[in-house]
């Protein structure tokens, strides 16, 4: 039995690497190159590793909806538990915040190994070089960290810079923090007082014992005061009537009907009714008939803006244009849906937005 422990020290001693031992011991043999290029596939943040190759934003586009948007959304937007892979910035100090590749992560290279090692989901590794490229340039576009026009390859790569690049600290409580909790925990008489310094915001659990303050709200009387009889009347001349606006037709409930059932193509980015607010997209409520970019507070694409700059109104002739082919229709444009292509869906769609805000 003694000479297993020693065998085990003898190969922890030697190594199994060498082509010599490998021979001497009759175990293993040397690792073929392939071999060592299949599991080397660590990605430096300098782009140390990267493989050659290439893939542009709309060839990713595509690549995506193909592989990747069953779990996570034609917009890199998330279905169900699947995770959101854009948006959320500026919301890492929320209660609740929102971590994706735009908003949290700090590298581009953990983008581009995660995509490339683990990715698609089941089928993992069956992605070329040149599909994981096109794949992180359309994420990469989703977030609005670069254009439409934008290539990644092994030289662009150092190009680009996460947002949240800078947000992360170096741990050092080993040095910081473990030595004044190392020693006996005081556990009697620790403080002369104690008092509440900080509230629970999220989980509602801090005690409060003080009686909320009322105060009396008294509505002061508003006196009106009386019509004043002018000294001599004036006859009165009465104004020409002024024709009321005719009011847009009505859409027809079975087309509102069906645009209801389309735009759920749109839902991901794109909310319109009550309490409608901008995503990834503007809300749409009041769109038909109104000046193309004029959503408050909502980021536009360049040539969107520029759209709206000339003069360009969402008439009913602009939407159905624009819905038939984004892409086509205004170059640049940030929306990546490729179009609706029947008609009768985008005059089901328009019929809906009519009658929900437009």
């Amino acid at each position: 039995m003694s000479k297993f422990p020693k065998l085990a020290a003898a190969l922890l001693l030697t190594g199994l690497a060498l082509p010599a031992q490998a021979e001497t011991l009759g175990l293993g043999r040397p690792a073929l190159p392939e071999e060592i290029a299949a599991w080397d596939l660590d990605v430096r943040p300098d782009g140390l590793g990267l493989p050659e190759g290439s893939g542009d934003v709309w060839t990713g586009d595509e690549v995506f909806s193909e592989r990747c948007a069953s779990c996570h959304g034609d917009f890199a937007e998330g279905r169900g538990n699947w995770p959101k892979l854009a948006g959320g910035q500026g919301t890492l100090d929320h209660k609740d915040p929102l971590k994706t590749v735009g908003s949290y992560w700090p590298y581009l290279s953990t983008v581009w190994d995660y995509v490339h090692r683990s990715m698609p989901f089941g089928d993992a590794q069956s992605l070329t070089a040149d599909e994981v490229y096109a794949i992180v340039a359309y994420i990469l576009y989703s977030n609005d960290i670069v254009g439409d026009d934008f290539t990644l390859s092994k030289e662009t790569f150092s190009e680009v810079v996460l947002p949240n690049t800078d947000g992360f600290i170096v741990d050092d409580r080993a040095e910081t923090e473990y030595a004044a909790f190392s020693g006996e925990p005081c556990m009697t008489d620790c403080k002369d007082t104690v008092e509440i310094t900080m509230r629970a915001a999220v989980l509602d659990v801090t005690p409060d014992t003080e009686e909320a303050a009322t105060t009396p709200v008294v509505e002061a009387a508003v006196e009106t005061p009386a019509a004043e009889t002018p000294a001599a009347e004036t006859p009165a001349v009465e104004a020409p009537a002024t024709p009321e606006p005719a009011a847009a037709p009505m859409p027809d409930p079975t087309l509102v009907a069906d645009g209801e059932k389309v735009f759920r193509k749109c839902k991901a980015c794109h909310e319109v009714g009550a309490g409608a607010k901008n995503r990834t997209g503007p809300e749409l409520n009041g769109i038909v008939g109104r000046a193309v970019g004029a959503v408050d507070g909502f980021r536009y694409s360049k040539p969107m803006e520029e759209m709206g700059a000339s003069g360009t109104i969402w008439s009913m002739e602009e939407l159905h244009a624009f819905l038939a082919n984004p892409k086509k229709h205004l170059k640049g444009t940030k929306m990546s849906f490729p179009g609706l292509k029947k008609d009768a869906d985008i005059d089901a769609v328009i019929a809906y937005l009519q009658a929900n805000g437009g």
